[in-house]
């Protein structure tokens, strides 16, 4: 106990003081904060002797005072119950930083009855205090009807005021661990990616450009695109370039959960919701609060999702699963699919309203087929990350085996390609990889090692190239043109000087 709250207990019985005593040590014995908030409640009720007690917290995003504690007759009743912050005795409390005494509340046009309505639970008389840490208001603690009946005087407000600044720190320190914790959560998942997006193509440049118009905004993103094409790091690099950097940025895939526990990940639940909730768990608009969060696989999220999703972009506030207590949240929204959101729409699948409200702007992300020169410097990076999360010696890759990765279709984009280099990176050990290190899908059942060893690479190179663009399209040039991303013209000569022939 420091000096400051031995100096306030002087001139009180020594009943008070060891009762105040207590309760400092039952606030200050957890960092849960409603642990703390609910042993403010206890105590206040049991120093001040009386029926009933709350603790009311200021949410100022929402301007509301929130029942987080209460004991008495009603009092769990009253837990999550909210009401705006101008209203009532606890709203002039909280407005004005000074504790009041009402005598009888059927004589006070300030007295909010909406709570006793809801509680069944008659008020008389009571004293409310505010909440301060460091001049600042965080909530507001109650105190009703003194047991036995005789008027609260201002011996018990100063014993509240005095109660009310030693609980104030407790829930403020406990807030503070609570803000720490989360951030701390969010942070790591921050962290636990930072793979930066590699490539010099046009249809790549244009991504870019789109993310550095939108980053500086709070503007909800939907990033549309095929499995595999890089929506989750060009999600990070929306949020990285944006004002909210420094805070969490959460990713979730929402195709990998059932309803019930998709709810729960995303809002949170509290202890005994549903089987197995043995404690309150942290959602994810949770951890992300003031960053950002990614919706990945938003087009197969339940309908009953949806309407809760949708609630949160308009209100910006949610009750976690199995609770009463609304939570404001301070969220940028990058959402993610593969899906076509439109045909899903129109079908009933998906609803108008939550559609609109996640494209507000829509960046299309291409296939790994539309940005094929962006290839080699993929297989560099992905060859470099595997080497050193395999232990392996890091390969050199063949001209041939090149070719082969920059004519492939990629129907899984740049997953595919990581994947196959991390698995040709342990077949080659540290050699050279070659085609024969590469699946079967991309080598095709002849191997292209029809250049001969005199070509130069760039040939070599160009050359497989052509032959398994014309293999692939059945030798109409005009498609394997296509392919290629030259003009038809252009492929004709290539084959002229090469001396491509049919069968090759």
């Amino acid at each position: 106990m420091n000096v400051t709250v031995n100096q306030s207990y002087r001139g009180l019985p020594p009943r008070t003081v060891s009762a105040l005593v207590e309760a400092s040590a039952a606030i200050n014995a957890s960092l849960n904060l409603d642990d703390v908030l609910q042993a403010i409640a206890q105590t206040a009720a049991s120093v001040l002797r009386s029926e009933a007690s709350s603790v009311l917290m200021l949410d100022k995003r929402r301007t509301t005072l929130v029942f987080r504690a209460a004991v008495g007759d009603r009092g769990p009743a009253l837990i999550g119950e909210e009401f705006d912050a101008k209203l009532g005795i606890a709203g002039q409390v909280a407005a004005s930083g000074k504790a009041v005494i009402v005598q009888d509340v059927d004589r006070s046009n300030a007295f909010f009855r909406g709570i006793d309505a809801k509680s069944s639970f008659q008020t008389r008389g009571l004293m409310a205090a505010p909440l301060i840490w460091k001049d600042e208001v965080i909530g507001v603690v109650e105190i009703l009807n003194k047991i036995g009946g005789a008027p609260y005087d201002t011996d018990d407000l100063t014993l509240l005021q005095i109660f009310a600044n030693l609980a104030a720190s407790g829930a403020h320190n406990a807030a503070q661990h609570e803000t720490v914790v989360r951030e701390n959560r969010g942070l790591r998942e921050t962290l636990r990616v930072q793979t930066p997006i590699i490539g010099n193509s046009a249809a790549l440049r244009q991504v870019t450009d789109m993310v550095n118009r939108v980053a500086g905004s709070n503007a909800t993103v939907l990033l549309l695109g095929e499995t595999g094409t890089g929506k989750e790091l060009t999600a990070r690099q929306i949020h990285a370039a944006s004002p909210r950097s420094d805070k969490a940025f959460i990713a979730i895939n929402c195709a990998a959960l059932p309803e019930t526990l998709l709810e729960s990940e995303l809002f949170g639940h509290e202890k005994g919701a549903f089987t197995g909730a043995h404690a309150d768990k942290m959602g994810r608009f949770e951890m992300a609060d003031g960053g950002s969060l990614f919706l990945d696989e938003i087009g197969d999220i339940s309908q009953s999702t949806q309407v809760k999703l949708l609630r949160v972009l308009q209100e910006k506030e949610y009750v976690r699963v199995g609770g009463t207590r609304t939570i404001s949240t301070d969220v940028r929204i990058i959402a993610a699919t593969n899906r076509d959101l439109r045909d899903a729409m129109e079908k009933g699948d998906f609803r108008e309203d939550l559609y609109y409200r996640l494209n507000v702007f829509p960046v299309h992300l291409p296939p790994l087929r539309q940005r094929r020169e962006d290839i080699p410097l993929l297989v560099e990076q992905f060859v470099n990350i595997s080497a050193t999360e395999l232990g392996c010696p890091k390969p050199t890759i063949s001209d041939e085996a090149m070719a082969l990765l920059a004519t492939y279709q990629w129907p899984g984009n740049i997953r595919e390609l990581q994947n196959i280099i991390e698995r040709s990176v342990l077949l080659a050990d540290g050699e050279t990889i070659t085609a024969e290190h590469l699946p079967k899908e991309i080598v095709g059942e002849q191997a292209l090692q029809e250049t001969t060893k005199s070509e130069s690479s760039l040939w070599g190179y160009e050359k497989a190239m052509i032959i398994k663009a014309l293999r692939e399209n059945g030798w109409n040039q005009s498609k394997a043109a296509r392919s290629l991303g030259i003009s038809r013209d252009n492929l004709r000569y290539r084959v002229k000087k090469y001396g491509i022939e049919k069968g090759s």
